[in-house]
């Protein structure tokens, strides 16, 4: 039988400065079983709390200005779900009736993130977008064999349409001759999505130039300030 799962997101967006324009947004979500509480400014990700590992997560690189956070964040994003969670029971009752949406991702790019030099580190991107509902399940292979060392995902991220994005990296060093994969899973998929990076047949510049071009592109998305919900399906016995 089908069992709707409904996730509870709350988003919203804050425009600051008079001279230049940012979105800062904050998103706070959560299933039955799952639960996201993050912020990002102008299209990356600033700060998440990870339940996993039981704190926030700082996700920008070292090279950046870091921003501080009040003590006692990471309990209160725990708390919201408890919050949540018994909001997502009041809703799952009055929406049991309303039919379920899956949008495959429209879009799987992989690029390098900097120019490709053999034998020196670099990372893999691979970059999802137009899929809902969230989030989707990314694997990396090397030469047909699955790699997981030096992986990472981003939480997803919403779109202006209602869809979303999420971005994985693969820390590598290319070598000759090897071919990487990145494989996308999602509801509305009935096979996974597969995107092919050959490390011999990548152009000098084409990295910096992909993720240029994308890192514009999530710059511009931004979410309009309010409440949505969204319902995904899982089948189960």
């Amino acid at each position: 039988m089908m069992k709707m799962k409904l996730l509870l997101f709350l988003c919203g967006v804050v425009c600051v400065s008079a001279d230049v324009l940012h979105e800062d947004i904050g998103i706070g979500g959560c299933s039955e079983s799952d639960g996201e509480d993050m912020y990002g400014l102008d299209g990356e990700e600033v700060w998440y709390a990870d339940f996993q590992q039981k704190k926030g997560i700082d996700p920008l690189p070292p090279f950046v200005d870091h921003f501080t956070y009040q003590e006692g964040t990471y309990e209160t994003a725990v708390a919201d779900q408890q919050t949540c969670r018994y909001n997502l029971g009041i809703d799952q009752k009055a929406l049991k009736d309303i039919p379920l949406i899956n949008d495959p991702p429209s879009s799987l790019v992989i690029y390098s993130r900097d120019d490709v030099v053999l034998g020196e580190k670099n990372s893999l991107i691979c970059h999802v977008s137009g899929f809902y509902p969230a989030p989707v399940n990314v694997s990396w292979t090397r030469n047909g064999d699955p790699v997981t060392d030096g992986t990472r995902i981003n939480v997803p991220y919403p779109n202006r349409d209602g869809t979303f994005t999420q971005i994985s990296r693969l820390d590598f060093v290319p070598q000759q001759g090897d071919i990487y994969s990145c494989s996308v899973q999602h509801l509305a998929l009935t096979e996974p999505l597969t995107r092919i990076w050959d490390v011999e047949k990548t152009q000098p510049g084409i990295g910096p130039a992909v993720f240029c071009g994308l890192g514009l592109t999530v710059g511009l998305l931004g979410v309009a300030a309010g409440t949505f919900f969204l319902i995904k399906g899982n089948e189960c016995s």
